[in-house]
């Protein structure tokens, strides 16, 4: 059997973002797979936008990475008690796409934030905004990192055993629903 392919999705577009840290260590722990990461930098969406032109491009390549990964980890930090405008963005348009792409798609989510809630409310919100698409998304364990700024060496590399622990614990777990997904 071949690897499986894990789509990566970061809602923090911040190069150096500590969400973007904790999406490289999923994904290190998931392996072996094919790793692809989704890009958020789309347009606003706008029904007029869509109406004129069709969904673009950009949008259809996200979602055709989504249909095509075995499963998803989207790690994003909470801004205001809720998920990043690039996120809910993401969500809104792959909406638009023929086909629910996220339907029955194994599905982590997981944050990393400076305070000291570790990004639950935006966790909470976004596991909300997950239903209209039929994600199959994990209840866990829960990877909430706070205090993040903290939590990474200088090799990006997350430092305490319990967070290595949960997210272990999580990407088996999602490795598991892959698998069985795939057959």
């Amino acid at each position: 059997m071949s690897d499986l392919t894990l789509l990566g999705l970061s809602g923090s577009l911040r190069k150096g973002a500590l969400n973007r840290r904790l999406l490289a260590e999923a994904v290190t722990r998931f392996r072996p797979a094919t790793y692809l990461e989704g890009d958020l930098r789309l347009p606003l969406y706008d029904g007029d936008l869509e109406e004129a032109r069709g969904v673009p491009e950009e949008v259809t390549r996200l979602a055709e990475q989504i249909r095509t990964a075995d499963a998803v980890v989207i790690s994003s930090p909470e801004y205001n008690k809720g998920i990043t405008g690039v996120l809910k963005n993401a969500l809104d348009w792959i909406s638009r796409v023929e086909g629910r792409v996220l339907a029955g798609k194994p599905t982590a989510v997981i944050s990393a934030n400076a305070g000291r809630t570790g990004g639950e409310t935006g966790q909470y919100m976004l596991r909300a905004c997950l239903v209209p698409h039929g994600a199959r998304v994990l209840t866990g364990p829960p990877v909430l990192v706070a205090n993040g700024q903290k939590e990474f060496d200088d090799d990006g590399r997350l430092v305490t055993e319990s967070y290595q622990k949960a997210l272990d614990g999580l990407m088996a777990a999602l490795r598991e629903e892959a698998e069985a997904r795939r057959g």
